[in-house]
């Protein structure tokens, strides 16, 4: 095996990953507002959406045509330069990517790609290798402006379809309504997933397709080969499944309390204008489309929206080209002061062991099934029983609600003791179910029953 197509493997292998990064940390994009209004269990709609990449991911290439085409000049150099331009480019968008998830912030999987490869370019060719603007192609037309526009859009779109949806259904049975727009999400949310896919997916596969015509493997005027399609597709969909939920848990609960219209309006906005823009072929951000649909059903219904949310959320978008960038361009200049097959391992060895630490560092905070529509911060009184068509659920059990259940108890406990002290004889008198004195538990072999106004510390079980 020789040392240029060794590179053309763990460039590959790279790009691979980078997709499976893409499948996790979007797939709150498709179904976080679907698990948020239980209209959907949060591993069916992961198995859901992964499939749906799956497929979607084979329905086009219009969008892998022209990914990297009018953003840095790549035809510049070829051989075994371009491949480590495109790796370290690969390195960049990884490490972004499983940093704002680590942080819980929906950022862009296409432009931590796109700044990966902007930075690589800049440090290998300088600032003249990168397109800034010309004409219909350059980093201002094919990136910054989408970037502004798409989610002004889709907020736009879906606060017009919200407002709608509960002026036509305002004289409805609010339980008929809210059952029937869950049945709706399923549908919208599977849309979504699609598109995702043929968009997405795309991307990853028009690196690798580079990366073989760099090699030579390949010229520019071939079709794209079915085994790469079908690498990128499962990448994905595998991605997808694993789940990414504390990026599910900021769209679904931190930025706007979601009810079920308004999940099918910002799922259907999301759809319209992501499968729009990937039959023109334009790489946008699904990330960021999905987050303004979701703002927008906040602002159509009048709801609270957390705006501290959403500035974290605008200030991780503004910074992922420029950081993305920086981390491309860092492992480009490691990689050729090594140079040759050397310098590419030692990138992928930091590559490595940069992800094993984030993930290790996110299993001190989990977000998995068991809490994933748990917001922090919440007071107890927003945790109380959610009615819904099928039911009461209990409320989430955070750790803030838990600290005021114990001081409740403590305050009951000493003001139970000072009163006993003065000569109260009410110790367990006429309390429900043989309650004690100290107001806390029953003697053993009896039930105890909550009195008026007291609240139930039961765990939460999503």
């Amino acid at each position: 095996m020789t040392v240029e197509l060794l590179v053309l493997l763990i460039v590959i292998v790279t790009a691979l990953a980078f997709d499976f990064t893409n499948g996790f940390h979007d797939t709150a994009n498709a179904m976080a507002t679907s698990i948020a209004t239980g209209a959907l269990r949060p591993r069916v709609a992961v198995a859901l959406s992964a499939v749906l990449n799956l497929i979607g991911a084979f329905l086009s290439v219009a969008v892998a045509a022209t990914v990297a085409k009018g953003i840095v000049r790549l035809d510049a150099v070829d051989g075994q330069d371009l491949l480590i331009i495109v790796f370290a480019g690969l390195v960049g968008g990884i490490l972004w990517n499983l940093l704002t998830w680590l942080l819980g912030l929906p950022s862009s999987s296409s432009h931590a790609l796109f700044g990966g490869l902007i930075g690589a370019t800049i440090a290998a060719l300088g600032w003249s290798g990168v397109i800034w603007a010309s004409g219909s192609d350059g980093v201002l037309t094919k990136i910054v402006l989408p970037a502004v526009l798409a989610p002004i859009v889709a907020a736009l779109v879906s606060a017009i379809g919200t407002w709608g949806v509960y002026r036509i259904t305002k004289k409805s049975d609010p339980n008929k309504v809210d059952e029937g727009f869950r049945w709706g999400q399923i549908g919208s949310a599977s849309l979504v997933s699609l598109a995702h896919g043929t968009n997405d997916a795309q991307k990853t596969m028009g690196v690798i397709f580079l990366a073989l015509v760099a090699h030579g493997t390949l010229t520019k005027n071939d079709e794209m080969p079915l085994w790469v399609m079908a690498a990128c597709a499962v990448a994905i969909a595998a991605g997808t499944y694993l789940g990414g939920w504390r990026i599910i848990r900021t769209l679904g609960k931190g930025l706007v309390e979601i009810d079920s219209p308004q999940g099918l309006a910002a799922e259907s906005s999301s759809a319209a204008i992501i499968l729009t823009s990937a039959h023109f072929g334009l790489p946008l951000s699904t990330t960021q489309t999905a987050t303004g649909s979701i703002l927008g059903t906040g602002l159509g219904k009048g709801a609270e929206v957390r705006w501290s949310v959403m500035g974290r959320m605008a200030v991780a978008w503004l910074l992922t080209l420029p950081l993305a960038g920086v981390a491309g361009a860092i492992c480009w200049a490691i990689a050729h002061i090594i140079g040759g097959l050397a310098g590419v391992l030692v990138v992928f060895a930091i590559l490595i062991a940069l992800s094993a630490v984030m993930y290790l560092r996110s299993r001190r905070d989990p977000v998995d099934t068991s809490n994933v529509n748990e917001w922090p911060g919440r007071t107890p009184d927003a945790d109380e029983s959610i009615e819904s068509p099928g039911g009461a659920q209990p409320a989430d059990d955070t750790p803030d609600a838990d600290s005021a259940i114990a001081k409740d108890a403590a305050t009951a406990k000493d003001t139970s003791s000072s009163a006993a002290a003065a000569g109260a004889s009410s110790s367990a008198e006429g309390r429900p179910g043989g309650v004690t004195a100290d107001g806390l538990s029953p003697p053993p072999g009896t039930s105890s029953s909550e009195g008026p106004g007291t609240k139930s510390n039961r765990s939460a079980q999503v």
